[in-house]
């Protein structure tokens, strides 16, 4: 886990259902109301193939958001492409997990206080109903940069997330009432981070949260 994302706050979450009629992976909006990394500051653009075509498979972002990294780079020198995406890994993983365990502990420690109420009214009406989450995070297929926005002295950097899950939903008994641990689904999300430059908060929040 990479220390800048455990104190990170959640400003929004959304999510998607696994496939099975049961709760969603994450609360959504209207329930509410391989690779090794590669740094951008090398100085080098990535290498062309010879028909011309930027050589993505060992980057940790996609063509798109290389204009907006660069940017970033040039306003904060500290960032790292490498270093900010083992954190944004760490940080699906940590978030998804606390959820879905009911950990309101850990959940107040990387939210805010709008997403913490978010999850921690999702979490109690799931208690409510004596149901309780079966997840597991299979794996993270790939995660790589999509986007980067400047505004001011903030920074956007959203990321697209690959994965496989397993869910299963359980009464107050334990029975299974929906999903499959032998069926897991592909997930596609796209979380966006930010954080103000120059800040001497480290810590990236995430900022919205929607399936791709």
């Amino acid at each position: 886990m990479i220390a800048a994302f455990l104190g990170m706050r959640l400003y929004s979450v959304l999510g998607k259902r696994t496939g099975h009629e049961q709760e969603p992976v994450l609360p959504r909006r209207d329930d509410r109301a391989a690779p090794a990394p590669v740094r951008l500051d090398d100085g080098d653009a990535p290498a062309t193939t010879q028909g011309g075509a930027a050589d993505t498979s060992g980057l940790v972002y996609e063509p798109a958001a290389e204009t907006g990294l660069r940017a970033l780079l040039a306003a904060d020198r500290h960032f790292d492409a490498g270093r900010f995406m083992e954190g944004a890994e760490s940080a699906y993983r940590m978030i998804l997990e606390a959820y879905w365990s009911g950990d309101r502990d850990t959940l107040r420690d990387l939210c805010d206080d709008d997403s913490y109420e978010a999850f921690a009214e999702a979490i109690a009406a799931r208690e409510a109903r004596g149901e309780k989450l079966d997840n597991r995070l299979i794996g993270i297929d790939s995660a790589k940069i999509t986007a980067v926005d400047l505004h001011r002295n903030e920074a956007r950097v959203t990321v697209r997330y690959r994965a496989d899950i397993s869910a299963i939903t359980r009464d107050a008994d334990g029975r299974m009432i929906a999903g499959s641990m032998s069926d897991a689904s592909a997930t596609d999300d796209l979380w966006t981070f930010r954080r103000t430059i120059g800040s001497s908060d480290p810590n990236w929040l995430l900022d919205e949260a929607e399936a791709a």
